[in-house]
Parts: structure tokens; sequence; C-alpha cells
């Protein structure tokens, strides 16, 4: 590799933090600008036009850096920069390893999908559209990449800033109400974090996570009991930002009521949540440490059976699309918990197959469901009969290709997630309960979806809308069609994927090897990274079904 090579990959962490944070502070500049209008300015539309071009400009960037990353994670690199180079754990460290490239590129997926998406109609109906979107992908990269909880902290209330923003874009009685209770909810997550976080700290007397690990084994009593209480409250935290039961019911209230593309852009956000519990709970106190241990996946079984159970109850009882979706969204949370607590290796690893797809998926729903609403005239994506669509064709099979994957029907990602989350399950605690569970959930939301695309697409009146109030079709359905490709490409490369997140799994457990990392430096002058040699217990997973 040459010299400009491993420069470049020497400062992607922090450029993929930095770039998207940058880039909305440069369009949030210039939206104040453009504001103004001042005589001999540009026209507005002139102005919106530049702004398009120039978020989609950053995005582009910020895609290919997520893909460089997952590239060189791929070949097992750990790679660590120090800021201000100040070692770990006194100094801020970004860690990228397999487990934060694979976060990083599908919220680069997602996100990119959610914006082009958002170009065709829906940015224009507030102020700050890009700048806002954004600066909550800045702080997205910035939770999958941090090495300390405070920073991970420090990253949630950042996308969370941001989230506020995006979720009353557009304005609106019903969507400032909803906005209320959003920040009710997080704040008090917030207030939980930082008491978590000045327990732990009185226990180690370091938030750094690969100095957490090295310090587990060797806590007294006392601060072992404010570990315990610390690792306790952060769980919760973490649950709460994932949307597990009991308390989830924010998430279906505020994503259906989010502009789609915003709705599309929150579905990674629960999984920020999901990827904490991974990294700390797993990763760190995983196993016998002495802190939570077992435990905490004991209990975290039945959580997750349970919130499976109550997404697809609530999509069941959803009047409308956009809400059935977002009770979808909570139903997948409880499939990927189920893989999470089984805390395993092949449980961890099929935990993030089907994140991955679930992921898609419920952003492909969200765009595909404003399309079909937005042939619907005012009755929209109320699941009740309504003039027929202009295009049902079109939208049908692309309702049919999502909710069939959303099923998991095979040969699609959805039943491969499944089947891998059946075997991991082998042998386990409580596997005949997940398997009922898995089971369950598959058939409810089949029974559930039909319903739904039986009434729009069957049940019309014969009057047709002919105006297309949602913007350029052309344009709203280019990302729908990537997304769609991504889905295919999960479907034909299923298994270089599911050993990726196998190898993300075994590489996040090798504490050892990821503490001689981030903690040991070779030289001062400059971040530090080298390949990851640690000794993996079983490199390669075992054969795809």
């Amino acid at each position: 590799m040459s010299n400009a090579a491993t420069a470049l990959f020497t400062h992607l962490p922090i450029l993929l933090i930095v770039w998207p944070l940058g880039w909305g502070i440069l369009l949030l500049l210039g939206a104040a600008r453009s504001s103004d209008h001042p005589p001999g300015s540009d026209h507005p539309e002139t102005s919106l036009r530049r702004e398009r071009w120039l978020s989609l400009s950053g995005a582009a960037i910020t895609l290919l850096g997520a893909s460089l990353l997952s590239w060189d994670a791929a070949h097992g690199a750990i790679r660590v920069y120090s800021l201000g180079d100040w070692p770990a754990p006194f100094g801020i460290a970004l860690v990228s390893d397999r487990l934060s490239a694979l976060f990083l590129l599908l919220t680069a997926v997602v996100a990119g999908s959610a914006l082009a998406f958002a170009i065709g109609s829906w940015d224009h109906r507030g102020r700050a559209f890009h700048p806002l979107f954004h600066i909550q992908w800045a702080g997205l990269n910035g939770a999958f990449l941090t090495g300390d909880i405070f920073n991970l902290f420090v990253f949630f209330e950042v996308l969370l800033i941001a989230s506020y923003a995006l979720l009353t874009h557009g304005l609106g009685q019903a969507r400032l109400r909803v906005a209320f209770g959003y920040v009710v909810v997080n704040l008090t997550a917030s207030s939980l974090f930082l008491l978590g976080l000045a327990l732990i700290y009185g226990a180690y007397g370091s938030l750094n996570l690969a100095d957490l690990a090295q310090r587990t084994v060797a806590l007294a009593p006392q601060p072992l009991f404010l570990a315990r209480a610390g690792a306790t409250l952060l769980l919760v935290v973490f649950a709460i930002k994932a949307a597990a039961a009991p308390l989830y019911l924010w998430l279906p209230t505020a994503y259906s009521a989010a502009s789609p593309p915003v709705a599309a852009l929150f579905a990674i956000m629960t999984k920020v949540g999901i990827y904490a519990i991974i990294r700390v709970h797993w990763a760190v106190w995983g196993g016998e440490s002495g802190v939570l241990g077992s435990a905490a996946f004991a209990l975290l079984l039945p959580v997750a059976i349970v919130t499976g159970l109550l997404g697809v109850a609530g999509a069941l009882a959803a009047r409308t699309l956009s809400r059935q979706i977002a009770f979808l969204t909570v139903a997948s949370v409880g499939t990927i918990l189920i893989g999470v607590a089984l805390a395993t290796p092949k449980g961890i690893a099929a935990a993030l197959f089907y994140l991955v797809h679930s992921t898609v998926t419920v952003t492909l729903l969200f765009l595909v469901v404003a399309l079909v609403a937005a042939q619907r005239g005012e009755i929209g994506d109320v699941i009740q009969p309504a003039p027929a669509l202009r295009d049902p064709v079109a939208l049908g099979l692309l309702m049919l290709l999502a909710a069939a994957s959303a099923i998991g029907i095979p040969p699609l990602p959805g039943f491969l997630g499944k089947l891998y989350l059946l075997e991991a399950s082998l042998d386990r605690p409580g596997q005949g309960a997940v398997w009922l569970t898995l089971i369950a959930v598959g058939a409810l939301t089949l029974i559930a979806l039909a319903r739904a695309g039986v009434t729009i697409f069957w049940h019309s009146h014969p009057k047709r809308i002919t105006v297309w109030p949602a913007g350029d079709s052309r344009v709203l359905m280019q990302p729908v069609v990537a997304l769609v490709v991504v889905v295919a490409a999960m479907t034909l490369w299923a298994e270089p994927l599911y050993r990726f997140t196998y190898a993300a799994a075994v590489q996040a457990a090798d504490q050892t090897a990821y503490a001689r990392v981030v903690l040991e430096r070779v030289h001062f002058s400059a971040p530090w990274t080298r390949p990851y040699d640690g000794v993996l217990p079983q490199t390669e997973p075992p054969e795809v079904p």
C-alpha cells in the first residue's frame, strides 16, 4: 500500500465524522444566506437546486469513505485514530473494526437512499433539511466509531438533536405533538445514560471500552457493585434507544408522523441501541466477566420475544401503512435482540445478518408506502379502499418484494436471517420459545401485510387520481430501485455477508486483541493503525444452509 493510501485509511475514521458534520455546517451557512434573498441574488429554486447537488455530493463522498473502510475491515484491520495524539485511555480514540464498519456502510446505504428520495419532493417543505440530515449522519457515524462510552453519549446527543428537528420538518400540529413525547423519552434516557456513566467511572476510573475490558477482572467487591448498577442502567438506556419492550411505544408514533425520507433514515436509529448492547454488554461485559455476565442476556431473551410479538400485534391493528411499517420495525428489533440474547458468536452473527436485511427492507417499505400514498389522494396511506392507483403494477411489485423479504419468504434475506437465528438457537436455553416466536412473527407479518395489500391494490374505486402530488416520480423511483438492487444483492451473496457478520462477531469478542491494538502505541507522532492479528477461535463460520 502506498504512502498516500496508508494516510487515507489512517484518517478515514475521523474523516467519516468530520466530513458529514462539516458538510452540514456548510449547507447550513448556505441556507442562511439564501433565505434572505437580497436584490440580484439567485432565485430560491436555483439555491435549492445548488443545495441539493451539494448535499448529494457530500453523501456520495461519505458513502465512498464507508465503503473503503468496510473493505479495509474485511481484511481484518482494526484502525485506531487518537485525537490530539493523546494515548488511550486518557485521550479520545476512534476505533474501526468489522463491527463498526458494517454499521457505517449500512448507514451510508440507508441515508443515501433517503436523501435521494427527499430530493424528489420532501426537502423543500421546511427549512434546513439537508444540513440537519448530514449532522445526524455525522452523529450516527460517530456512535459507531467511538472507542469510549462517554463519547458514545456525546454522539447519541448529536444525532438526537438533529432528529428532533427532522421529525418536525414540514411542521403540522400532529408532528409537533409527537415530537414532544419523542423528546421527553430521549431526554429521560439521556439522563439515565449520564447517571450510568457516573457509576461506571466511579467503579473503573475510566470509560474507554478497551480499558474497561482489561480492568473488569480486577474489580474489588465495592466497585463491582457500582459497575453492575451502571451496566444495568446502560442496558436499560440502550434498550430504550433500540425500542425494546416495554418502552417502545414512542417509535410507531414518531416514525409514522415523520415525513417518509426522515422515517427511512430513522430506520437506522434503533440499530444504534442494538450496536451499543453488542459492543458494550456483549463484547466488554459478556460471558462470565463478573459485571452482568450471562444474567443480562438471560433477561434480554424474554424482552426480545415480547418485543417481537407486541410489534407484530401492533402491525395487525394499525390503520395506516406508515404506522404498520413502524410497528414492523419494532418486531424486527425483537427478532434481532433474540440473536443478541443468545450471546454466542453464531447468535450475534445471525442477529447482524438479520439487522442488515431488516434495516434495508424497512427503509424500502417506508419509501414505497410514500409512493403508494401519493397516488391515493386525500386518503393517503390509510388502509381502506381508495381510487385506483396510477401505477398499480410497478408499485404492487415493489410492495410485494419488500413484504416478502419482511415476512421471510425464501430465498430472500429475511428467510435466510431467520434460518441463521434458528440454527444459532439449537441447544441453547429457550430454544423452543425462540422457534415459536420467529414462526409466529413471520406468520402474523404475512397476515398484516396481506390484508393491507389486498385492501389497497384490489379494493379500489373506479375513479383515478391524475395528479402526482409527491413530486417527480422518476426521481423518487431511483432510490427505491437502488434499494431493490441491494435486497437482490443480499440474496445472491448471502453467504459472503454471513461470513462477514460471523467474523465481525468473533473479532468483537476477542477483547484481548482489541485492547492490545487500542491501548498499545508504537509512535506518538501520528495516529497508529496496524492489522488485526488476534487469534480467532474459529475464523470460518459453519456451512450456510
